[in-house]
């Protein structure tokens, strides 16, 4: 049963998204001139992304704290990284952010070409010229008023438990004077687990937005900035995963 799931869903993502992103590219289009930060196509592909929640029955997802997230103004989203349902997951959020992801990630049909459209970041993990033209990125977006989401971890956890944070997000928030907004996700490793396409029937995700963070406080210790956003993480999944 779950193999029939898998092939229906996969193929349904597959049709959907030749469709969705010939509305992205006119709505691209028409919104260029007057929206120069993209946010109506960012809440078009929020709508994209949610849609596979919409039609399975067997997957739910409820997002708490979404009014601790800017409509307009820097900040930078950092959440934990359990598989690649997550990025559909944190769609749902429906609030204005730039995503950085993998660079191989915009060269996919459709998708990555609507990750194009949205003007998102790319990365070259463990390439120093892209990161620093990542981080380049990050700044135009923030320097614009627009956050920007990032997984610390930098890749996904292959056992659910959060991986050591890397500096970038807590630099960027320290050298920019913006708060990070910590973002706390479960249940996600069920959509698609690393290295699977076999989705699991049932799934209950969640995501639950915390308090910003003001980076004031840490003197501009990067590090003790990171390690303190990476405790209340871990504290508020344990919480969370306690009150499944």
């Amino acid at each position: 049963m779950r193999i029939l799931i898998s092939i229906a869903f996969w193929a349904f993502l597959a049709l959907s998204s030749a469709v969705l992103f010939i509305g992205a590219l006119l709505l691209w289009a028409l919104t260029r001139p007057f929206d120069a930060n993209g946010r109506v196509l960012h809440l078009y592909s929020c709508f994209w992304a949610q849609l596979y929640f919409y039609v399975n029955p067997m997957w739910h997802l409820r997002v708490e704290g979404r009014e601790r997230l800017p409509w307009k103004g820097a900040a930078v989203l950092v959440a934990n990284h359990e598989s690649l349902g997550d990025i559909l997951v944190l769609f749902g959020l429906y609030r204005p952010f730039k995503w950085v992801s993998k660079a191989e990630n915009f060269k996919l049909p459709l998708i990555g070409w609507n990750m194009r459209l949205n003007r998102y970041v790319p990365l070259i993990r463990g390439d120093r010229a892209s990161i620093i033209q990542m981080m380049a990125g990050c700044r135009h977006w923030l320097s614009r008023g627009v956050p920007i989401l990032m997984f610390p971890e930098g890749t996904r956890s292959h056992d659910g438990q959060v991986k050591a944070f890397k500096d970038g997000a807590f630099t960027l928030s320290i050298q920019e004077r913006c708060p990070i907004i910590p973002v706390v996700l479960t249940g996600t490793a069920r959509t698609m687990p690393k290295h699977g396409l076999i989705l699991q029937q049932a799934v209950h995700a969640r995501v639950r937005v915390l308090e910003p963070i003001d980076p004031e406080g840490f003197g501009g210790d990067v590090h003790a900035l990171r390690d303190h956003v990476r405790d209340v993480i871990i504290r508020e999944k344990a919480r969370m995963d306690a009150e499944r």
